[in-house]
């Protein structure tokens, strides 16, 4: 019993490394980018405090600060632990030890994908309306703060932290900016340059906002119908990766003695490890062969 759950906690392992790795190396070919857009703009001045990773994980997923319910997350792990460790001696112990962490870090990086996805497709109707403001004689920092307060949750909510900055005599463009390596998304990335191009050298306001609106626009369908093209082949990779892991799962729980004579055995032990390598290997292809779409 032991083993086959050193292997599983080995392949989780395997994986978060290896999607940190490539996390790493996907922000730094778009930090590259980035400072060759802004060769020559102002310097973004560097955030004032401390803002632990954790908390930036919960305010970017909306979920406000860590530390206001500390005492409730800890006491839950720790009757987590007790639980485990009552039921499974020290298998369970661990498991409640990695596992609730896990599930907890997934479903902030979902709900931050979910509010990130809700809030870029508020952002064209938030552009717009500073648009129109703007054609109707008010200044760019007023159509902008406007449009802030005009719009819905959760960009409203987002976007505060602009406003909050600009009420603490921040400019409009560093305070946007500010804003958009707080999410790390292109779309505000891109707003917040335009602003600061704007703010530095003039020009037309509602022509690049009104680019940036069709540019938003025209990636999100094409989002879209990737997605819709490529539906059948996401699937068939999701059944395919999840269907060994179910069938492991089946074995352990109606004959675990099935694989534990097998991971007795020298010969069923290399097997083993070689199904859980290939496994992996077929994964991370098909994961790729997806992204390649």
């Amino acid at each position: 019993m032991t083993g086959p759950i050193l292997i599983l906690i080995c392949v989780i392992l395997i994986g978060l490394s290896i999607r940190m790795f490539q996390n790493g190396i996907r922000k730094a070919e778009t930090d590259r980018v980035l400072e060759r857009l802004a060769e020559g703009q102002p310097l973004l001045n560097q955030e004032r405090g401390a803002l632990t990773g954790i908390e930036r994980m919960f305010q970017r997923a909306g979920l406000g600060k860590p530390t206001d319910s500390l005492g409730l997350w800890l006491t839950c792990w720790g009757l987590g632990l007790f639980l485990g460790y009552m039921v499974a001696d020290w298998i369970g112990l661990l498991a409640m030890m990695i596992l609730p962490l896990l599930a907890l870090r997934l479903y902030i990086a979902w709900r931050y994908q979910r509010r990130l996805q809700r809030m870029i497709e508020q952002l064209p109707q938030m552009l717009d309306h500073t648009v129109r403001s703007l054609k109707s004689g008010r200044t760019l920092a007023d159509a902008v703060l406007g449009a802030i307060e005009a719009a819905d949750d959760p960009l409203k909510h987002a976007m505060s932290r602009i406003q909050r900055n600009v009420q603490l005599s921040v400019s409009l463009p560093e305070a946007a900016s500010d804003f958009a390596e707080f999410y790390e998304q292109d779309e505000f990335r891109l707003f917040a340059l335009g602003l600061k191009v704007n703010h530095r050298y003039g020009g037309n306001a509602s022509e690049l906002l009104e680019n940036l609106i069709k540019m938003i626009r025209e990636r999100e369908q094409g989002t879209r119908q990737l997605k819709a093209m490529t539906g059948e082949t996401r699937i068939t990779a999701f059944v395919l990766a999840g269907m060994p892991i179910a069938l492991v799962g089946y074995f352990m729980a109606v004959n675990p003695d099935y694989l534990m004579t097998m991971w007795n055995d020298g010969t069923g032990r290399t097997l083993l490890l070689i199904a859980v390598t290939m496994q992996v290997l077929g994964c991370l292809t098909m994961w790729r062969m997806l992204r390649s779409i």
